[in-house]
């Protein structure tokens, strides 16, 4: 008994380690796992998912009570915190712009139609040349989208060219510009006092990151870079928002940005431009196996 256990026991000590369990694969495969099963979505569900949600998001931003009495609270002290801090140009900017015509003109025509042409324009393009990172993209736009909401339902803001006695210019009331429903005859059709965040900024930067980290030809990449600075140019000269309603634009897209980086696992930049190629069913052995 006493050898038969000594041996037991040699045999124990002289085993190999159990190999180490694993407990999850790393979070470097789940990133890139997530990555390549990223495949270019059909184009006819595209084009419905992008309505439908436009479609909400303007249903939701124009059910939100218009808070005249609040949005104008908050205009004034966003317009004191500016004066506070010595940024408080807007109405310099807006004063001196609209004294040129035919600038502030082509600046209201911008306002009124960029925001929707570039925007789709960059989604369409990823979708085609980038179709491996066009699903994150996509994910950030939306996201930036959504979190707009909050603001618009907990801080109504008006534009500085709705405050009583502060001195803005409405430039398309005054230069009758068609095509913006922000002012004249089709302002009932959207809220006039979701100003915070400006989603003008959020989108504009949006398509300025995403040109400047994915285009190949340099001035594709400097043209995304200016894009969001004219559109800041635009939104201020036009006394539709403050500066203040850019910053929450940028935070927006910072958090979206943020959610999309940790759950690829990866920066945008270096997902694979190609989506995974299409798998085809395997062809039976000559044995029919």
């Amino acid at each position: 008994m006493g050898d038969a256990k000594a041996r037991i026991l040699e045999g124990r000590r002289n085993a190999p380690p159990p190999p180490p369990q694993r407990t999850g694969p790393p979070r470097r495969r789940v990133a890139a796992a997530r990555v390549r099963g990223v495949a270019r979505p059909r184009l006819w569900f595209e084009i419905l998912l992008i309505a439908v949600s436009y479609w909400t998001y303007s249903l939701i931003r124009n059910a939100v009570p218009e808070q005249k009495a609040a949005a104008l609270r908050n205009a004034d002290w966003v317009w004191r915190t500016e004066h506070s801090i010595g940024i408080a140009v807007e109405q310099t900017v807006n004063h001196a712009v609209n004294a040129v015509t035919w600038l502030i003109v082509a600046m209201n025509y911008y306002y009124a139609t960029l925001h929707f042409i570039v925007t789709v324009g960059v989604l369409v393009w990823l979708y085609r040349r980038h179709p491996g990172r066009y699903a994150a993209s996509r994910l950030v736009l939306f996201l930036t989208t959504a979190v707009a909401l909050l603001g618009y339902y907990f801080f109504p803001l008006a534009p500085p060219r709705l405050m009583p006695g502060g001195g803005f210019v409405d430039t398309v009331l005054v230069h009758d510009t068609w095509g913006s429903m922000a002012s004249g005859n089709l302002a009932s059709m959207s809220n006039q006092y979701a100003a915070m965040p400006s989603m003008h900024i959020g989108w504009s930067l949006w398509c300025g990151v995403t040109i400047a980290l994915l285009a190949r030809a340099t001035w594709v990449r400097v043209l995304g870079a200016v894009y969001p600075v004219l559109t800041l140019v635009v939104i201020i000269s036009t006394a539709n928002h403050f500066w203040l309603d850019a910053v929450g634009g940028v935070l927006c897209l910072g958090f979206a940005f943020t959610v999309a980086r940790l759950w690829y696992g990866m920066s945008l930049s270096r997902m694979p431009r190609p989506g995974p190629a299409p798998t085809r069913p395997s062809e039976p052995s000559p044995s029919g196996a």
